[in-house]
């Protein structure tokens, strides 16, 4: 079998394409030399392992040897790893969606040597069909055109990337704009976009935006009259109930094809898990729904079973794909894993369980999914919540209660038979943004839910990032382990994401080496990122050397929160935590180099404005004092963690925090009476410390 150049790298996505008949070359000085020394345009695809589509244009166009010859002949072709390298992903996204209107994954650019593009787009089918040009005939005419119209196409690259530059460069610092209109227009804007048949904000095919219920759970506090809190019950429901809900398993997979959250595109992505987890916590914490908190547990335990490694850092990602049958492991199918005939469950549960589980989740002989055109579900069915417990205890005329336990038991056979499958392709690289957005998720989880091995799960990813991927001698940190390998210089993202996880971990274990090292890892993303002159943050160290043609300032908060909004809401918690002026000088510089944006496109940026919230509200401490592993201070403990306080931060007044520089608000507060005390500050203020459970609900309400 040949091999090509991807065969050294450690990224799965690189690795799969480590056979094609491609002359690959991974993003590099070697690539780039290359394609200046013999003249020639770059190719760059850019994917991920977990990606449907990607699979597919390796199929039909990256294996065929006449295509490959075409591109080895008359291009340097570049492979990229969009979760290893999102800084190179960012700039040519802008460039097709600039380009062409659209973008997504793969992604297909054509560079001039200095790595200017000139033409882009996404999947390309080997022929022209689908309405789409035929890779063939692209690769064709850029080579023809490459050779005879050279200079226009320089011409043209020079032109976009001039105007490129002008569009990320646009920014007005003045905090003029920050107050509370550019939350009015965005819960508005997201009022229009709301589904009210099905949840959810738009049409098909339906992605869940975590980042949108985090601005409205928080908007619905600040306006308990307004709509936003039931368009985010309504979606989190009616998400959990559909087959985008590994009804079985536990987790979500990445989107729903429908508009009813029925038919998923099957793959499981970390950062989905991370940010939905929170989301139906959030939701439990202001409704006390135990659905919802037992849809979190579901994600948990799937992430602790399936994305977690020996050494309890995060996995990446699971894919759509799987084998359809275990004697054909090549003949892969969309969802394969998840389906099921009506006479496997038979013949697994027998009766009358199988009528039962038929009945609940929506199991029908001939399988259950109508529309399907490319027959990839013929005769099997996606569980989906059909039937409530009690409709089906009903239906059946048995007790809710003996209904439950038999179909708790029926999920966990069919589970175990589930786990006999092949299962779809893992991407086992540890990233520590993602990883980041997980331990927050774990952290709310330990509080809310009250799960101290939810606690230890944060912990261990936290120690893990830390001694496996921080440099020791710089304090720096990296973005992608794999294969017993730490590599590629942290983004802005990974710090601020990774900071977040720190600073929830400081409130709900209290140990101060978490807060101190995200004041430490804040010190160095000020330093890496910062645009001292204009404020906010780029996304890119200017010193690592990397040949980007922009240097881009991210602010999508899309299927992940971005880098800015997230370091915002950082630097606005330290400030309130540690006293420190300067944290809160940096937010606010932030802040308003986006405020322009904020206020004319907010419902683009919904966790920039959960900052912005977090930035106009009053300042509230909540400090307890005494000793962590007491009895009453846990119990005061859990008031303030069971609660949805997203304006509060929690300290804990032990001897270690009366005493430590970064908690100025813990040195004087002390038990009363030798009784473990709370007191809630407000800016700057404090009220009488109580030490009864009952008072300080009250105080906090």
């Amino acid at each position: 079998m040949p091999t090509n150049r991807l065969i050294h790298e450690k990224s799965p996505y690189l690795l799969q394409h480590a056979h094609n008949p491609v002359d690959w070359y991974p993003w590099g000085t070697e690539a780039f030399e290359k394609a200046r020394r013999e003249d020639k345009p770059i190719f760059l695809s850019i994917g991920y392992s977990t990606c449907h589509w990607c699979h597919v244009m390796e199929r039909e166009s990256f294996e065929n040897e006449e295509i490959a010859s075409l591109l080895n002949s008359h291009f340097v072709a570049i492979k990229v790893d969009r979760e290893e390298r999102p800084d190179v992903d960012r700039v040519y996204m802008l460039f097709v969606q600039a380009s062409t209107g659209g973008g997504g994954w793969p992604m297909s650019v054509w560079l001039t040597p200095e790595l200017k593009p000139f033409f882009g787009g996404t999947y390309f089918p080997p022929a022209t069909r689908y309405g789409r040009p035929g890779f063939r005939e692209v690769l064709t005419e850029l080579a023809k055109a490459w050779a005879l119209e050279r200079d226009s196409l320089i011409n043209s690259s020079n032109q976009v990337l001039a105007e490129l530059e002008k569009y990320v460069r646009a920014e007005d610092s003045s905090s003029g704009w920050l107050n509370e209109t550019p939350l009015e227009a965005a819960y508005n804007a997201y009022r229009r976009m709301f589904d009210t048949r099905f949840g959810g904000f738009g049409s098909a095919p339906k992605f869940p935006r975590p980042v949108v219920h985090n601005f409205l759970l928080r908007y619905s506090r600040r306006n308990p009259h307004s709509e936003a809190l039931e368009m985010v019950l309504q979606t989190l429901r009616a998400m959990a109930r559909g087959g985008m809900h590994d009804q079985l398993g536990g987790g979500f997979h990445r989107y729903s094809v429908d508009e009813r959250w029925f038919v998923p595109h099957f793959e499981k992505m970390l950062y989905d898990q991370a940010q939905l987890a929170t989301s139906y916590l959030e939701a439990y914490q202001l409704t006390g729904d135990e659905a919802l908190g037992a849809t979190a547990r579901d994600i948990f335990e799937y992430v602790l079973r399936d994305l977690t490694g020996p050494e309890k850092a995060f996995y990446s990602a699971e894919d759509a794909d799987s084998a359809i049958d275990a004697s054909r492991p090549e003949e892969k199918g969309e969802g394969a894993f998840y389906l099921w005939t009506r006479e496997q469950i038979n013949a697994t549960l027998g009766q009358p369980a199988a009528d039962w589980f038929a009945y609940r989740y929506g199991v029908e002989t001939g399988g259950n999914v109508a529309n399907d055109p490319h027959g990839e579900f013929s005769g099997r069915n996606i569980l989906f919540e059909s039937h409530t417990i009690g409709e089906t205890a009903a239906h059946f005329s048995i007790p809710v209660v003996e209904l439950a336990r038999a179909l708790e038991d029926a999920r966990a056979s069919l589970l175990a038979l589930r786990g006999e499958r092949l299962r779809p392709h893992r991407d086992d690289k540890i990233l520590t943004g993602w990883n980041g957005l997980m331990i927050s998720a774990f952290t709310l989880g330990a509080r809310a839910l009250g799960e101290s091995r939810y606690l230890s799960a944060a912990q261990n990813a936290a120690e893990f990032i830390l001694s496996r991927m921080r440099d020791q001698s710089t304090g720096s940190l990296l973005r992608r382990y794999r294969d017993q390998q730490a590599a590629i210089p942290a983004f802005l993202d990974d710090y601020a994401l990774f900071v977040q996880g720190l600073l929830d971990l400081y409130e709900s274990s209290f140990e101060l080496r978490y807060l101190e090292t995200a004041a430490a890892l804040t010190q160095k993303q000020i330093e890496l990122f910062e645009d001292r002159d204009h404020g906010g943050f780029y996304s890119t160290d200017a010193a690592a050397g990397s040949p980007l043609v922009l240097r881009i300032k991210d602010d999508d908060d899309g299927a992940e929160p971005s880098g800015n909004s997230t370091a915002a809401l950082n630097l606005l918690r330290l400030a309130r935590i540690t006293g420190r002026e300067e944290y809160r000088a940096t937010a606010e510089r932030t802040l308003a180099a986006f405020g322009r944006k904020l206020a004319n496109d907010g419902s683009g940026m919904p966790q920039m404005l959960v900052a912005l919230m977090f930035f106009l509200a009053k300042l509230r401490e909540i400090v307890i004092s005494g000793s962590r592993g007491e009895p009453r201070v846990a119990s005061l403990l859990n008031v303030a963690w069971r609660r949805f306080l997203p304006d509060s931060v929690l300290l804990l007044a032990d001897e270690a925090g009366r005493s430590s520089p970064l908690l100025p608000g813990a040195a004087d507060k002390h038990p009363v009476n030798g009784a473990p005390a709370a007191y809630v500050c407000h800016n700057f203020t404090c009220q009488l410390p109580v030490t009864n459970v009952d008072t300080l609900l009250e105080l906090l309400k």
